[in-house]
């Protein structure tokens, strides 16, 4: 069997750099040698792209980058489809890598909002996972709840800020959603930037702190009541998780307890009713069609205190170390992760079982 050439990218100009180094580390490590003839980039935290040819083991330690990498660049030309290497002194071309896909494993700005998935579309290359589009409307929050709602499904309360606003208009804006809520960066993922806040005395650190990853905010009405989830993946014959549940022990789900789980917990399959869990999936394949998902995502939904199902995210590269609550989900379907790789791939070929 010819093998299939695909580029995987990792690393990132973003603040989930890190993240990015472990989810990119699995899919690596699980994409069958046997199937794949694979291709790595990666991409410093100043932007720097390089061909890395090393240990995949020096990926998740960050210590991958030692200075023996060559620049590399994906090709924007339609007829050269594929990886520009240069030489040492980054003038010359030195090689030429042809590539069937590109996965890219990245997570927050500059990777996972459309810019990476625009610049792959260009040069006419398949990208595994969803493209430009579903990629900039899930990303921004603020736009994302604006379709979700006119999809017909409720959204937290919220309003949104411009750094260039003045003071008073935050404190104003803030006040209208009440307390508790969140201040979140309106394009950011991990829970980077994100504080909740109980009273107004908290609210301008938490601004000052959103603030320091996106130029515009989101004010967001706090959900009270407890979040599930499903993978969602396909494109016409979409296919849908059993829920999980978080069941936290602390105030929320911040980015520690995202990565650690040691004061919270993830139950498969989520502690509700058959008839809710149906309800649940139901409006995250809904979800998943209304903003424009075609490959996989998870869909993120808050089930409120009067058994309401609210919005709350759609990630469309989430989390993909093993132990992360994508290939968990997934895994309770009975599709283990390097066949569930093998799916995403045939989905960017067209193919769909």
């Amino acid at each position: 069997m010819t093998k299939k050439k695909i580029c995987v990218i990792f690393g990132g100009c973003s603040s989930e750099y890190g993240v990015s180094l472990q989810s990119a580390y699995s899919v690596i490590k699980n994409l069958k040698d046997d199937r794949y003839e694979k291709t790595l980039i990666g991409i410093t935290q100043d932007g720097r792209w390089f061909l890395y040819e090393g240990d995949i083991e020096r990926i998740p330690s960050d210590t991958w980058n030692d200075g023996r990498c060559r620049r590399a660049v994906l090709s924007p030309s339609r007829d050269k489809k594929g990886i520009i290497v240069f030489g040492n002194d980054s003038k010359e071309v030195s090689e030429f890598i042809p590539v069937d896909f590109v996965f890219p494993v990245l997570h927050g700005i500059n990777g996972e909002d459309g810019t990476v998935q625009g610049m792959i579309e260009l040069a006419g290359i398949p990208v595994v996972g969803c493209g430009m589009e579903a990629s900039i409307i899930c990303m921004d929050k603020n736009l994302a709840h604006i379709l979700a709602e006119r999809a017909g499904i409720k959204v937290p309360k919220s309003v949104t800020a411009h750094k260039k606003d003045a003071p008073k208009d935050y404190i104003d804006k803030a006040k209208a959603i009440g307390y508790p809520q969140f201040v979140k960066p309106v394009k950011a993922g991990s829970s980077f930037g994100i504080s909740k806040v109980h009273c107004e005395e908290e609210l301008i650190p938490a601004i000052e702190e959103a603030f320091r990853f996106d130029d515009h905010i989101i004010f967001e009405e706090n959900i009270s009541g407890f979040e599930v989830g499903c993978a969602v993946f396909g494109k016409k014959n979409i296919k849908v998780s059993p829920v999980d549940e978080i069941e936290l022990f602390v105030d929320w789900f911040d980015y520690e307890e995202k990565y650690t789980q040691f004061k919270s917990k993830i139950h498969m399959p989520a502690r509700i009713s058959e008839d809710m869990s149906e309800e649940v999936r139901a409006a995250a394949r809904h979800l998943y069609r209304a903003l424009g998902c075609d490959s996989f995502a998870r869909v993120d939904i808050f089930i409120n205190d009067e058994n309401e199902l609210v919005f709350n995210e759609i990630n469309t590269i989430p989390g993909m170390t093993e132990h992360s609550r994508f290939p968990s989900m997934v895994r309770a379907m009975g599709i283990e992760y390097s066949d569930l790789l093998d799916i995403l791939v045939d989905l960017a070929e067209g193919k769909e079982a």
